[in-house]
């Protein structure tokens, strides 16, 4: 990162001067290379560790799905065992001889065990499982959305504050002349100490906002590569408005298209469905349940004495099993789930009405924030043009004599402050844009059209 915290002195300078031919070159020159909002929003998309959380979330919330379907599919279990025994048996008969005995055991079992009728816990379960999953999903549309909103804002942030620098350098740079002037004067009479002092004064404060400035863009570049995963290079300058092919024509579409299309109010209409289909799920916990079970079984218990066989202890069985299980009494444990259930729903259906009426707010105020921003552009340009003409007046008024030097530094003052309004109200219209396009939900990759790899 080019730009570093810098101390006084001569390292200040050296490090002003580096930060402003940054901001030249990229509010000045129109670089091939330089890189676009779409490449950032780009980048963003493809790199942002919140972004790629969120998508691993989603797929594991999308294992649900085959855990709730393996309710449908049978389960296999092989079992075997193997042992061995000696026996040794001694007689105090002399005449007798010693038994030896050896038994080496071996069985081996396969179950299938297949689920007929669970009361309706894996179908429902199912369904609830898919609503989870669809839920996540837009979960992670409603985080790439705040990804990219966030990037759009760092962006502008970075051009707004690039601006900022070089306009308060440049007013340095004119209050320095203006100091050198108004000393020239006051050596022939002209004026007196105080216009001096006045001149002083002015361009120390010159000086202190252009470090705030400084450190505003430092910030801001910071956060440009905390979002976007790289810091800026060779930026362009905050231009107009562009033509957008998501941006809705009035408000009342945009309203129309936020409870259609809004990620979060998707998410809570999703978050009903999977606990509507949870309540039959739990529901299916009262019901008979019919299973089938088939087994084979195989065991070899033959005895050898003195190393030769004593027969055939040899079995092959086979079983198949219909087992049906009704439940009389589980101790109210699960009317208390079924209840519970019942009550999580009902929370999710109210808190669907909620978040209608919090994006149909948020859809509202975007819409007035952008409308608010554009009226705000049109005032500052046509304040800056007043300002302009009003400053050359007053410089020429003042070399006649009929103005101070007071005049002449408020009228600098006020044209500044006129230019920086401009740049911020630029930037307000840009990210007040991506703001609607957020609170309808068309502020997404495929939206925007981003060249991007699918993830």
């Amino acid at each position: 990162m080019l730009l570093k915290k810098y101390r006084s002195g001569k390292s200040a300078q050296i490090i002003r001067s580096l930060l402003l031919s940054s901001a030249l070159v990229a509010v000045g020159v129109a670089n091939a290379q330089a890189e676009t909002l779409n490449e950032a929003l780009a980048a963003a998309y493809g790199s942002n560790p919140t972004l790629q959380a969120e998508r691993a979330g989603l797929m594991a919330t999308g294992e649900n799905v085959r855990q709730a379907q393996a309710g449908w599919l049978p389960t296999v279990t092989l079992q075997g065992s193997i042992a061995s025994q000696d026996f040794t048996g001694k007689d105090d008969d002399p005449l007798t001889p010693d038994v030896e005995t050896s038994t080496s055991p071996l069985s081996g079992a396969a179950v299938v065990s297949l689920p007929v009728f669970r009361g309706g816990q894996t179908y429902y379960g199912t369904r609830a499982a898919k609503a989870q999953t669809r839920g996540a999903e837009a979960n992670l549309r409603s985080v790439e959305q705040q990804v990219l909103f966030d990037a759009v804002t760092a962006y502008y942030d970075v051009l707004r504050d690039i601006s900022v620098v070089e306009l308060s350098h440049n007013n340095v740079q004119v209050l320095e002349r203006q100091l050198q002037a108004a000393q020239d004067r006051f050596r022939v009479g002209e004026i007196t100490r105080t216009d001096v002092a006045q001149a002083e004064a002015r361009l120390s404060g010159s000086k202190s906002r252009l470090t705030r400035s400084e450190a505003a863009l430092i910030a801001s570049q910071s956060a440009y590569e905390r979002v976007i995963g790289h810091s800026p290079v060779n930026m362009g300058a905050i231009e107009d408005l562009p033509e957008l092919a998501a941006m809705p024509k009035s408000e009342a579409e945009a309203v129309a298209i936020a409870l259609q299309s809004n990620p979060v109010l998707s998410a809570a209409r999703e978050r009903e469905v999977a606990s509507r289909e949870g309540v039959k799920a739990t529901r299916g916990g009262l019901l008979p349940q019919v299973s089938l079970q088939g087994s084979y079984s195989y065991t070899d218990e033959r005895d050898y004495v003195q190393g030769v066989s004593s027969g055939f202890a040899e079995t092959d069985t086979t079983f198949l099993t219909g087992q049906v299980t009704i439940p009389l009494y589980q101790g109210g444990a699960v009317y208390s789930r079924l209840r519970q259930a019942k009550q999580v729903n009902n929370q999710n259906r109210i808190q669907i009405a909620e978040t209608e009426r919090l994006v149909r707010e948020g859809v509202i105020n975007a819409w007035e924030g952008l409308r608010s921003t554009q009226a705000t552009i049109i005032s500052s340009q046509q304040q800056v043009r007043a300002n302009e003409i009003a400053f050359d007046g007053v410089q020429q008024e003042a070399q006649v004599g009929s103005r101070t030097t007071l005049d002449v530094l408020d009228a600098e003052q006020e044209l500044l402050d006129a230019r920086v309004t401009l740049v911020g109200a630029r930037r307000n219209e840009m990210v007040a844009a991506y703001a609607l396009l957020a609170s309808v939900g068309r502020l997404s990759a495929a939206d925007l059209g981003l060249t991007v790899a699918e993830q």
